[in-house]
């Protein structure tokens, strides 16, 4: 199984930014252990904080991966572009994010992947990604 994760605005600063919120752990930190607890599984990451090139890579992993675990991050709530790159592909995709988006700004309950997207994991922290591999694997 070929998984790719792929990561938003911002999530490239974990460990350092809001740790009250989002933790103290990087994410290359969580994806080495999320690698090595799963050898079997054919684990990839990209991170961009540019929406362009997240619908590029949406794209072009849409049709080769058996899953993508996106974590938008603030595009989740703005970009109509990656909500339309996520339907055009026939990959699913299990849309994650660490904190509970519903107990933060009334902006943020709004997504534009959800209504494309096989699932929704939010506000587990980083145990998300896991869950979200997990219900690729059943």
């Amino acid at each position: 199984m070929k998984i790719i994760i792929i990561n938003g605005p911002n999530l490239n600063l974990l460990g350092k930014r809001e740790p009250e919120i989002y933790g103290q752990q990087t994410f290359e930190d969580y994806f080495t252990g999320l690698k090595n607890k799963y050898p079997n599984i054919e684990l990839v990451y990209f991170h961009s904080n540019i929406e362009g090139e997240l619908i590029s890579k949406i794209q072009e992993a849409g049709f080769i991966y058996d899953g993508i675990i996106l974590n938008a991050a603030a595009y989740t709530h703005t970009s109509v572009g990656i909500g339309d790159a996520v339907k055009a592909i026939s990959t699913p995709v299990i849309e994650v994010h660490i904190s509970n988006t519903f107990s933060r700004e009334t902006f943020r309950h709004q997504s534009y992947i959800s209504a494309n997207a096989k699932g929704v994991i939010i506000g587990f922290g980083l145990k998300s990604y896991e869950l979200a591999l997990q219900a690729f694997l059943s």
